[in-house]
């Protein structure tokens, strides 16, 4: 941390990653928990020589007599491996701020193998970080950390069950076809046990064999699969509303909770997505996959196979769930992915939860290669022009979670304010600059993910932004807005909430654009959505849908008939009052 990163969180508060402590003389017994509750999630900064008063942090600077005796202590309690279970390696720094020294700890996270970090010997005195503050884990969370750290793989273990009575052998026979025609080069195996131990679903225990319990649940019947797992495999819910406006406490449109195989639960979903794809279209039988493959689709495929293939099958409390809003899916995992979300978008091999069951999906390409299924995601939402997707990587709760938004990233509005910028943008430039405007700052992984997932391409964009003083860099990793242009983008949001005809209007012309009139004017009368795309002349449905009728609707100038029904085959669209003042006002 460099004085000047220093100085700009200190005009914060305490974050996630960033503790402070007084420190005066001495070194303060609650730092050890923030140094286990750092280690076991995401690493961070602590202060000696600041400490809180009246909601603000204040430099109050470690006694300069007693410096060198509490850097000293501490160092050497973390190293001593008496104190904590694992030698603890923090990275110090001094600092002089007001002519007062200030001490910087940075302590690592470490590895999967080494967690739980705890203190005095008891690992019911381990600690995470959640919401700027050290937390002593529940025992349901010391065991996810104790399940991840064991040298077994929980998908890899035998279970008492047997092969004969519990695995649904049609499930496996549909398997093996797609084994052996995409791997053609493979000993054919016929015998359903033989087959199961050649790839170590199966295993030698007391004289016997017995299926693993990643065996189970890709290849088991309904009853073994409940007798292994006693919670659902996938909760998955549609919710015909926006998101922005739903209450937890109404009831789904459509419901499934899956308590079958993997194979079968996955079966299920491609299902249900093929009803409610913004393009109908049928899957092969035999194989799951559809031949075209459109961006859509391979990012939901993507989503949800990691949704079944790293979760924590050892938690018996939490179950992973799919919901289905009008304008964002949800996937939530419990069990955390190993890697940072920076580590995500790189193209190498990441540590995995479930070995034997992610080889099985891959082994027959229901799933990308190795360490490129998060860059899947990524490239192919952003070929839709959306927002990128949230990757929520919560370590402490030991849980994961993508969202993906049908929002678009560059807005009409931010289009025309680029526009107006007088600088030349290449299209990751202005995704990345769009990205700012919404967030108020960005990140280098965040500035990735608006360009497809590219760490590079996100780097390049920044330093280029930065370059034509646009972004306004806050330390290695982040920038912002620079404050002349935060003003001039602010200046156009007010104006365009002013004129009351929200981003449609466009605040370079002035003008209301001719399509809007034209819909708006057809649809004084219900109009369906395939008549209104014949208006707009646009042939791509998802197109028209996201950049010409979702537009209209968001900006409620058109309402649906069937408000409670999105999806409905009777469902049309219709002027809103809104709508007809804006063509009031037009009239030539």
């Amino acid at each position: 941390m460099t004085r000047d990163e220093l100085i700009t969180r200190l005009k914060g508060y305490e974050w996630t990653d960033f503790e402070c402590k007084k420190a005066r003389a001495d070194v303060p017994k609650d730092a050890y928990s923030t140094v286990s509750a750092f280690a076991n999630t995401e690493g961070g900064w602590l202060l000696f020589g600041v400490s809180e008063q009246d909601g603000e942090l204040k430099i109050s600077g470690v006694d300069p007599r007693a410096f060198d005796r509490v850097q000293d202590a501490f160092l050497t309690t973390l190293r001593s491996g008496q104190k904590f279970n694992q030698i603890i390696h923090a990275e110090p720094h001094v600092h002089e701020l007001d002519g007062k020294r200030i001490l910087a700890f940075f302590v690592p996270e470490v590895g999967r193998y080494q967690k739980p970090v705890y203190l005095n010997g008891n690992p019911r005195e381990s600690f995470v970080r959640r919401a700027a503050r050290d937390e002593r884990m529940t025992a349901n969370e010391l065991q996810r950390f104790l399940r991840d750290a064991a040298d077994r793989t929980w998908d890899g273990a035998a279970c008492d069950l047997e092969l004969d009575r519990d695995i649904d052998l049609d499930t496996l026979d549909w398997y093996r076809d797609q084994f052996f025609r995409r791997n053609p080069e493979q000993r054919q195996i016929g015998n359903p046990t033989e087959f199961l131990s050649e790839w170590n679903f199966a295993v030698h225990e007391e004289g016997k064999v017995v299926p693993t319990r990643a065996a189970i649940l890709l290849f088991g019947t309904d009853r073994s699969v409940r007798a292994l797992l006693p919670r659902p495999v996938l909760d998955y819910q549609r919710i015909d509303t926006r998101f922005e406006i739903w209450s937890s406490e109404e009831r789904w449109h459509d419901r499934i909770v899956f308590e079958e195989n993997l194979f079968k639960t996955w079966r299920g979903l491609v299902a249900k997505y093929s009803r409610i794809a913004e393009h109908p279209f049928k899957v092969d039988p035999s194989t799951l996959r559809r031949s075209d493959d459109p961006p859509d689709y391979i990012a939901f495929r993507e989503a949800a196979i990691n949704l079944l293939i790293h979760q924590d099958y050892g938690d018996q409390h939490r179950k992973a769930s799919i919901k289905w809003f009008t304008d964002q899916t949800q996937f939530w995992n419990p069990g955390d992915a190993f890697a940072t979300t920076a580590q995500l978008l790189e193209s190498n091999e990441k540590e995995i939860r479930n070995p034997l069951i992610v080889n099985a999906f891959r082994r027959i390409g229901l799933s990308d290669q190795a360490g490129t299924g998060i860059r899947a995601i990524l490239r192919n939402w952003h070929e839709l022009g959306y927002r990128p997707p949230q990757i929520l990587n919560d370590k402490s709760a030991k849980s994961f979670q993508l969202i993906l938004s049908q929002a678009p990233l560059i807005t009409d509005a931010m289009r025309r304010f680029q526009a107006n910028l007088g600088v030349r943008l290449a299209p990751e430039q202005a995704e990345v600059l769009a990205l700012a405007a919404d967030q108020k700052k960005v990140t280098a992984v965040g500035a990735a993910m608006a360009a497809g997932g590219n760490l590079q391409k996100g780097h390049e964009a920044i330093g280029y932004l930065i370059g034509q003083q646009l972004l306004t860099a806050l330390d290695d990793d982040t920038a912002t807005l620079a404050e002349p242009i935060r003003k001039r983008l602010n200046q156009q949001e007010k104006e365009s909430a002013d004129d009351g005809t929200g981003q449609v209007t466009g605040q370079v012309t002035g003008q209301v654009e001719d399509w809007i009139i034209e819909i708006l004017s057809a649809c004084l009368e219900p109009r369906k959505s395939a008549e209104i795309q014949n208006i707009t002349r646009i042939k791509h449905r998802e197109t028209f849908q996201r950049n010409y009728l979702d537009r209209l609707l968001n900006d409620e100038l058109l309402v649906r008939t069937i408000p409670d029904k999105p999806r409905s085959r009777l469902q049309a669209y219709c002027t809103t009052d809104k709508g007809k003042a804006l063509l009031e006002q037009n009239r030539v």
